[in-house]
């Protein structure tokens, strides 16, 4: 193997351990009946995730649909948002840095392959792990996401490096885990933020290795060079 290939969210940083700040608690914020807020806010994911509209944008039309809207109120949930996201940030599971160091040891490339927001795009490049990657590629400024192959394509042509030579390793939410075997790249499943009744868009795969903790990595490493 020559290249590890990460996902973000729920594999190297996890929402739940921190307060969370999604569409629910910016409604209450922002005075507006849940359902309504929700409906303009789920029905532009996808938007959002390839960047083709922004945190505040979406905001502001939610808000001015709902005669709400005012300079301040917007900037303040947008910071409440943004802070929620760098907050992820602050409670790595204590062997994500511990491996990512093992892999720069290695000599081992890094890529993150990650769907993401505006205002995760933020707090990503601001964050303690960007560092550790030898080529980032973020669905909202890549203009597509997984499970679309040319993400993961992209990535690995900016690593110089083939389907067969690299590991994905992701929480297998948004079809990532399929899209990268389908490839020919080989597909672990990250396990160790993910718990019954959280709410986690993702639950164990069992047609996927799976990973206890992150230097469980560095084994299977260990073990295909064995091999």
């Amino acid at each position: 193997m020559k290249a590890v290939l990460f996902d973000m969210y729920e594999t190297l940083i996890t929402h739940y351990d921190s307060p969370l700040y999604f569409g629910q608690q910016m409604a209450a914020d922002a005075g507006i009946p849940e359902s309504r807020f929700l409906s303009l806010w789920q029905a532009s994911e996808q938007d959002r995730t390839i960047g083709k509209i922004s945190l505040e944008e979406i905001l502001e039309k939610i808000m001015r649909k709902n005669r709400c809207y005012s300079e301040k109120l917007l900037t303040r949930i947008t910071e409440k948002r943004l802070e929620a996201k760098r907050e992820c940030f602050c409670h790595l599971h204590p062997g994500i840095l511990p491996m990512l160091t093992a892999l720069k040891e290695q000599k081992l490339l890094t890529g993150l392959i990650s769907n993401c927001y505006s205002e995760e795009v933020t707090a990503i490049r601001e964050s303690v792990l960007l560092p550790y990657f030898d080529a980032v590629y973020l669905s909202c400024e890549q203009g597509v996401g997984k499970p679309d192959a040319r993400i993961y394509e992209r990535c690995m042509e900016h690593l110089s490096v083939k389907p067969e030579e690299c590991l994905y390793v992701g929480d297998g939410g948004s079809g990532e885990l399929e899209a990268a075997r389908e490839l020919g790249i080989t597909a672990l499943q990250a396990v160790w933020y993910l718990r019954r009744g959280s709410g986690q868009p993702a639950a164990p795969k069992p047609d996927f290795p799976q990973l206890g903790t992150p230097m469980d990595i560095i084994e299977f490493l260990k073990e295909v060079k064995r091999t």
